[in-house]
């Protein structure tokens, strides 16, 4: 048994009173929902400092990660349709050693329209290409957005065993140093979602 493991042991053993689950239902009955869930993503994730681009179909994907990032020297992706990578995360030893790359692309499993989030479980052997990458793409089919995070919890990918998965919404940022807005503060300075 895993030190989490143990400790969430610990807590059920040493639990005096448990609770029941509160009702939920009113509150996904209240939830927001779009009539244009694409729409709504769209604004959602531009809010959050994101960028969306459509494509037309995946073959589109390689030029317009070249026209959205036409510096970008080192391209890293899980991806086999993506041409212009330059390396997948399977070359890589240590996540450390992805230091230094210019764009970070994997696909999002399913987009939430009221804050533009998309939820990540692909991203190849290293999790760090994530937070590491100075950009990140997320390749994202339009019609697996849902509208809001009752529909999202409720998805199959959300039950699934896995050991990282993770919501992102925009490029990381920070407002907390003399009440400035820093983007790139703990992850990627920049993100574009390609919808197709």
């Amino acid at each position: 048994m895993g030190s989490r493991e143990e400790i969430l042991e610990r807590i059920r053993r040493n639990t005096q009173e448990i609770h029941e689950y509160p009702d939920l239902n009113p509150l996904k009955q209240a939830a927001l929902t779009f009539e244009d869930r694409i729409g709504a993503f769209v604004l959602a994730l531009k809010a959050a400092g994101g960028d969306a681009v459509t494509a037309g179909d995946a073959s589109d994907i390689d030029s317009i990660i070249r026209r959205e990032y036409p510096d970008a020297k080192s391209i890293v992706s899980p991806i086999d349709i993506i041409e212009c990578k330059t390396a997948s995360p399977e070359d890589f030893s240590r996540p450390e050693d992805l230091d230094g790359t210019d764009v970070a692309v994997v696909r999002g499993d399913f987009g939430v329209a009221e804050n533009g989030a998309v939820w990540i479980t692909d991203y190849g052997k290293h999790r760090a290409l994530l937070f590491i990458a100075e950009a990140l793409v997320i390749i994202l089919n339009k019609n697996n957005i849902v509208d809001n995070m009752h529909q999202a919890y409720s998805r199959d990918e959300m039950s699934r065993e896995r050991s990282f998965g993770i919501f992102i919404s925009g490029p990381s940022k920070t407002a907390d140093i003399e009440q400035a807005l820093v983007f790139g503060a703990h992850g990627a300075r920049k993100v574009t979602v390609i919808l197709i």
